[in-house]
């Protein structure tokens, strides 16, 4: 028999259970949590590579193609639109003045075309390995060298302040429920995803237009970054141009409590 302090020793009753030593439990719950990871790391990749990017990149395709998707639908809204305005304009009752009304309603809305002298202005990102331009500036961090969502709502706003009577944002038109949101760097506007460069359109007396620009005070702090890092201004006289009307929904979304 053992003489070992695991073993029982005489005389002293019942055998006792033998104790595990902690090195054993320790083992033992390493090679569980091993497992669990195991397990879990091949239910998630359900036979695939999780160490690349192609889920990354399936879901950029994703929003890509239902941005696509997104303004194929515009363009169907927008020609149905249309056909029943231009059903209802047949005879729906209403005088010429009330017509007359509801098309200056429409067009102060943004659902109509407009047409008038133009000002355009491109944003863009600055290159991906700029240094300061001028003494005394720190050396860029990544954040400094792309456009951002207050950005594009600066030159937005400053626009309006300068008078304009209708704005578009790429190829969208702009009305008092549109939202200009950046997600990372890219731009999504109305269901639709755009990367930089960016180019606003606003028709308007383009001098009050550049002035409203100059004046102000986020686009003058815009314009530092411009000068030091690169980023890209740019600022045209477009001419006569024609701005699209809104095609989207113009119903409100909003919460509701929930019950």
């Amino acid at each position: 028999m053992s003489n070992s302090a695991d073993s029982p020793q005489a005389g002293a009753g019942p055998a006792r259970r033998r104790r595990l030593r902690p090195v054993r439990v320790l083992t033992a719950a390493v090679f569980a949590l091993a497992g669990l990871i195991f397990f879990t790391s091949f239910d998630t990749a359900k036979g695939t590579n999780i160490r690349t990017d192609d889920s990354l990149l399936k879901l950029s395709d994703l929003i890509q193609e239902r941005s696509r998707d997104n303004g194929q639908l515009d363009e169907s809204n927008a020609a149905l639109r249309d056909d029943i305005e231009s059903l209802a304009g047949r005879d729906d009752g209403s005088t010429s003045a009330e017509d007359d009304k509801l098309a200056a309603l429409e067009k102060r809305a943004g659902t109509q075309e407009l047409k008038g002298e133009a000002l355009s202005v491109t944003l863009d990102d600055a290159p991906p390995d700029a240094t300061a331009k001028l003494p005394g500036y720190p050396e860029p961090e990544p954040d400094y060298l792309v456009i951002h969502q207050q950005d594009l709502q600066a030159v937005v706003n400053a626009l309006w302040q300068g008078g304009a009577r209708g704005i578009k944002v790429m190829d969208q038109r702009l009305i008092s429920t549109s939202a200009v949101r950046c997600v990372g760097n890219t731009l999504i506007l109305q269901g639709r995803v755009y990367s930089p460069p960016y180019k606003i359109t606003a028709v308007g007396d383009p001098e009050k237009l550049k002035k409203a620009l100059s004046a102000s005070p986020a686009i003058q702090n815009y314009m530092v970054y411009v000068n030091v890092y690169g980023l890209g201004w740019k600022v045209e006289e477009n001419g006569k141009a024609t701005l699209p009307g809104y095609s989207g929904t113009v119903d409100l979304h909003y919460a509701e409590p929930a019950r």
